[in-house]
């Protein structure tokens, strides 16, 4: 064991990337592809078509079907109905606060080990359904004992890959002394904001729970770009002392009507009624070869709380895409939002990033995504961040996303297109207080966002 695990302690940078590096060599882990005959304790039911887990617990893969207007298509999608935790644990050294951080192992990450929540668990294996060992920590966030809660908002998750999916994005306070386990480190915030900057370090559940924290603005001292993003925080109507551009009734009203407008009628059907798609002895698969694919693996986990299992993975096709594009407006970093439809969401429209492409949803973005010009696909002087972060690990393989942060040229512009809206950070985190405003490909960028302190002057256009 490194001394980066000594319970209590805080680490350095170069302590911390040593003891990732320890991590990823003492596991013992493996992720091996399978037909789905060797899938033991899932099977397609004869009636349906469904893949399902024999306990009923966990999720399932079925179909979805979304009727709008005249036009309708299916596809496959996974349906977990409950609620799960992704929860973080917090506390103050040396009055600096710091997060407890899990170095976790998921069967579909694309470099085995990522930075996740302290908890980060589906119902199903906190309450143990797979007969395994219990969740480290789950005791601080299932109301089994006092806590000081900071953070409980129920979220969504991929819109286009999950039925109705919510996790409670929980952040608690510990005061006394936490014993570190194994495979957890405490890292200050400043730590994790810099890390978020990295490829493929911080996991998605990480970012959607940093993402519904209230943060305090960072030092506007440095220059014009410092300022108006220490502004961004604090502006939250047009008269604010750093006016926003929109105040959080028109914000709101927006969302609604995006709602109210939306044709689409989405619901679940049998998975043999997707059409267009076909079930081989290892994958289910869209004809055209141009979809995600639904796959089997058996995974070996020494450290996880059951050692060996079989299950199934949405494994798209490619890389996604999801930009902010950002503007000083009035001295305000303002950022420019979008009300998108997506089948599997509770309300079916939630805010999503300015442009926002899955590989498998491609052909019904492209017209969706008028931005996508002004969102550059290589390093520019205007693009503030850039970097290909991993979906859910545990139900996605190797699902990845560019995400970036553009600046759009200082003209002082506030054109909207059809439903955008130019936002500061400040509203962002407003509206995270609550849940199904955001989705989580825009929540993962209000966390980029927050990685904007660490920007030097020069690198943000000044």
């Amino acid at each position: 064991m490194t001394t980066a695990a000594k319970p209590g302690r805080p680490v350095s940078d170069e302590e911390f990337r040593s003891w990732l590096a320890d991590q990823h060599t003492a596991r013992a882990v493996s992720v091996e592809r399978v037909p789905f005959s060797e899938a033991r304790g899932w099977s397609f039911e004869e009636e349906t078509g469904n893949l399902r887990h024999r306990s009923g617990g966990f999720f399932t893969v079925e179909g979805v079907e979304v009727r709008d207007g005249a036009d309708t298509w299916t596809q496959p999608i996974i349906d977990q109905p409950e609620i799960g935790i992704l929860g973080v644990l917090t506390a103050d050294f040396d009055g600096v606060p710091h997060f407890l951080m899990q170095a976790k192992f998921e069967p579909g990450n694309v470099n085995v080990l990522q930075m996740s929540p302290t908890v980060q668990a589906t119902r199903s294996n906190f309450t143990r359904v797979h007969g395994g060992r219990n969740t480290p920590y789950v005791e601080y966030f299932n109301g089994s004992r006092p806590r000081r809660t900071l953070v409980d908002v129920l979220q969504s998750e991929q819109g286009q890959w999950f039925w109705r999916k919510r996790n409670r994005n929980m952040v608690v306070r510990v005061d006394g002394d936490v014993p570190v386990h194994e495979g957890f480190c405490w890292l200050s915030l400043d730590q994790v904001l810099r890390f978020l900057r990295t490829d493929n370090l911080l996991n998605m559940d990480a970012r959607t729970v940093l993402a519904c924290m209230r943060l305090d603005p960072p030092s506007p001292v440095g220059g014009p770009f410092r300022e108006a993003l220490a502004a961004s925080y604090s502006a939250l109507s047009p008269t604010s002392p750093r006016p926003a551009l929109h105040g959080p009734g028109e914000i709101t009203s927006h969302l609604i009507e995006a709602k109210s407008r939306c044709a689409w009628v989405p619901r679940l059907v049998p998975l043999d009624r997707v059409k267009g798609w076909s079930r081989g002895a290892d994958e289910v698969a869209d004809d055209g070869g141009r979809e995600f694919r639904v796959i089997a693996v058996r995974v070996k986990a020494d450290t996880r709380e059951v050692s060996h299992w079989t299950q199934p993975l949405l494994a798209p096709r490619g890389h996604g895409l999801a930009v902010f594009l950002a503007r000083r407006i009035r001295g305000v970093l303002h950022f420019l939002v979008r009300a998108l439809p997506q089948p599997g969401l509770m309300d079916v429209v939630e805010l999503a990033p300015t442009v926002q492409v899955t590989p498998s949803s491609a052909s019904r973005e492209s017209s969706a995504a008028p931005h996508l010009g002004e969102a550059p696909t290589g390093d520019g002087e205007r693009v503030l961040y850039d970097a290909l972060l991993s979906e859910e690990g545990g139900r996605f393989h190797h699902a990845q996303t560019r995400y970036r942060i553009v600046e759009a040229a200082a003209d002082g512009s506030t054109e909207e297109p059809e439903g955008c809206l130019w936002v500061t950070l400040g509203q962002l985190m407003e509206l995270l207080e609550h849940g199904h405003y955001l989705n989580i490909e825009a929540r993962t960028l209000v966390a980029c966002a927050h990685s904007l302190r660490a920007v030097p002057e020069t690198a943000a256009g000044a």
